[in-house]
């Protein structure tokens, strides 16, 4: 039996169990904390603690700590490993908003990139906008053939509608949102603390991956 086909076995063996393969489903458009987890699914810490271990020893999760409180883990599904794992339900909304912290970055390549994806409209905004959006940000856009307004940001209750599907692209606004809502989570790390080219191409490259997820989940309510 060759490597390959031993790895198959070894993801197939980790998702040989309904909890598993729940968790899967749940990481597939978004990133979560354990706690999160077991209230999603209704699990005790121990349960949770143990099915993640599994998984992470398979090589399907990963995880990163909070930019925001430093103590906070979020678990991830790597993106290698997701070729074969699909979410089991569609999601349904309008409107896709992205929110980060300062809506200068990560939330608006988010939004550009999704408009550029998927005909389902697209918005963008912050928990604590900033004055505009970072030329990091700008020249990112501009590489990939995307344009941002530069002068353009905006708070999310200015923004966010009841039935939009929000996903906070960054820890800080993921943490700072009400949780009177659902949301998706991705944990992208801030590329204006670096403030280079790379660290920008880097969030570019990981929101654009996770869209490519994201997007064929997403369906206009009112559709089949």
């Amino acid at each position: 039996m060759n490597a390959e086909l031993s790895r198959r076995a070894a993801l197939h063996a980790a998702l040989a169990d309904p909890v598993r393969l729940a968790i899967t489903d749940t990481l597939c458009t978004g990133d979560a904390s354990p706690s999160e987890l077991g209230e999603r699914l209704g699990l005790r810490s121990n349960l949770i603690a143990h099915h993640l271990r599994v998984l992470e020893e398979a090589g399907l999760l990963t995880r990163s700590r909070s930019e925001a409180d430093h103590r906070r883990v979020y678990i991830r599904l790597l993106p290698e490993a997701l070729t074969a794992l699909v979410p089991t339900s569609l999601l349904r909304a309008p409107r896709v908003v992205f929110v980060c912290t300062r809506n200068s970055a990560r939330s608006q390549l988010a939004a550009a990139l999704w408009q550029h994806r998927s005909t389902i409209p697209a918005a963008s905004a912050g928990t604590r906008p900033g004055e505009r959006v970072h030329a990091g940000a700008v020249r990112a856009a501009r590489r990939h053939r995307l344009s941002l307004d530069a002068e353009r940001t905006a708070h999310v209750h200015d923004v966010v509608r009841d039935d939009d599907l929000v996903v906070a692209v960054c820890d800080s606004a993921h943490e700072e949102l009400p949780r009177t809502r659902e949301r998706l989570h991705w944990s992208v790390p801030d590329p204006v603390r670096t403030g280079t080219d790379e660290a920008f191409e880097d969030a570019f490259a990981q929101l654009s991956a996770r869209i490519e997820r994201l997007a064929p989940a997403v369906h206009p309510e009112g559709t089949p």
